[in-house]
């Protein structure tokens, strides 16, 4: 076990050459290959420099890298231009999509008696620790002889922190492990959670690759992105290695620069979710759930998301969202005791909990192809895109306090890049 490289601050700035030469020293460390597989993120981060840097490795490696495998979780497959925008010339036919429902094996399970233990007796259910088949059983060629599984580390409303081990056991995780750690997050509370790199969730997380992923020729590509000074998206930390520190690295680096305390509580927040990431509420809540806790009681959280046209990303939690809503822990901890089709997928409710305000504020969501009766229907306010963004047009909208006909308003223009939080809400 072995941390390769480590190199980051708040105001460090990795150029494109910074990246791929510091990269690039640690495939040539990492000695021959002939056999390698990419597992990156989806398109929900493509800000994450994960695809620039599959570009790099594909540039190292040429046609030794066998398959590329985004870890789609329970995303939708990315389509031609979203694979052309965030990976660039690396070839389409090394693309692979992960079947969250289908394509995934079994490796072993963390006992229930410990999640007993980690959901402070909530819950006592074992959790099976599910990958994708193509990484233990290897491509035609032969099992892979290196596995580059390369993301941002960035708050997270499920597991504290993203990435490390999160991007295999979840991002290519199956129905019952994805279902199983979203919900034990819920339940156990995101808010707890969120910002933080020992959870409980990580910790299950953390048994299961030491248990179970130890046989996998594992090398972690994490990166940190935050702002300059000009609004730009900066990598700010580069961390590579095979074991828990490289992560550990990575979120300590990732605390200082997403996260952003707050000296007073917002009382109207506007988000904007760029159209070409945010197609869904699955995807888009993020607004909700990286806001909240720099939220006043009673305020009101807008939501400009042009691109949103569905509220889940496959058909059948889709259904799910439409017929349960956002309306909060309680009733949604009901229904899941209630009715089978919902207790038979978890994480369709621990995303309605994460995306519910709880009553506390309200969320107006102003959507590019969802209807009123739609928005309002799942628990949502409703608010007309083209009026909304005339009044907050995030063009001219700054990151942070802005003033808009007299009136104070907080904008953020990247919601998955970031956690924004009032001082004493996030200790409390």
């Amino acid at each position: 076990m072995a941390l390769f490289y480590a190199e980051g601050s708040p105001t460090s700035e990795f150029s494109d050459e910074r990246l791929q030469e510091s990269f690039t020293q640690v495939l040539a460390q990492l000695g021959e290959r002939k056999r390698v597989l990419v597992v990156p993120p989806d398109a929900s981060r493509i800000h994450s420099h994960a695809g620039v840097l599959t570009e790099m490795a594909y540039g190292y490696y040429g046609d030794r890298i066998q398959a590329v495998l985004p870890a789609l979780g329970t995303h939708a497959p990315m389509g031609e231009a979203a694979l052309a925008r965030m990976f660039g010339t690396v070839p389409r036919a090394l693309f692979r999509v992960h079947h969250w429902r289908e394509d995934v094996v079994t490796l072993g399970e963390v006992p229930s008696e410990i999640i007993r233990e980690e959901s402070e007796g909530r819950l006592a259910y074992p959790w099976p620790a599910q990958v994708n088949r193509l990484l233990p059983e290897g491509s035609g060629a032969g099992r892979f002889d290196l596995i580059l599984s390369i993301g941002q580390v960035v708050p997270h409303e499920v597991v504290g922190m993203a990435n490390g081990n999160k991007n295999i056991l979840v991002g290519t995780g199956g129905v019952e492990s994805i279902d199983r750690s979203h919900y034990l997050g819920a339940v156990y509370g995101m808010e707890r959670m969120m910002g933080r790199a020992d959870t409980p969730v990580r910790r299950i997380l953390n048994y299961a690759a030491h248990h179970f992923l130890a046989g996998l020729p594992l090398v972690y590509v994490l990166t940190v992105v935050g702002r300059g000074s000009d609004d730009a998206l900066l990598v700010r930390g580069l961390f590579i290695g095979d074991d828990t520190e490289c992560f550990e690295r990575a979120a300590a680096l990732a605390l200082q620069v997403n996260f952003v305390r707050l000296d007073r509580a917002i009382h109207k927040a506007i988000v904007y979710l760029d159209p070409h990431e945010f197609h869904s509420t699955w995807l888009g809540n993020k607004a909700i759930y990286r806001t909240r806790m720099a939220l006043a009681d009673e305020a009101e959280l807008i939501v400009l998301a042009p691109g949103v046209r569905v509220f889940g990303e496959d058909p059948a939690i889709d259904r799910l969202i439409r017929k349960y809503g956002y309306h909060g822990t309680p009733q949604t901890l009901g229904a899941v005791q209630r009715n089978s089709d919902l207790a038979g997928n978890l994480s369709a409710a621990a995303h309605l909990i994460h995306g519910s305000s709880e009553g506390r504020f309200r969320v107006t969501y102003c959507p590019g192809a969802l209807s009123r009766e739609e928005i309002e229907s799942v628990g949502f306010g409703y608010g007309e895109l083209r009026s909304t963004t005339e009044r907050y047009d995030p063009a001219q909208l700054v990151d942070g306090w802005n003033t808009v006909a007299g009136e104070e308003v907080f904008f953020v223009s990247h919601p998955g890049l970031g956690l924004w939080a009032h001082e004493r809400r996030f200790l409390s």
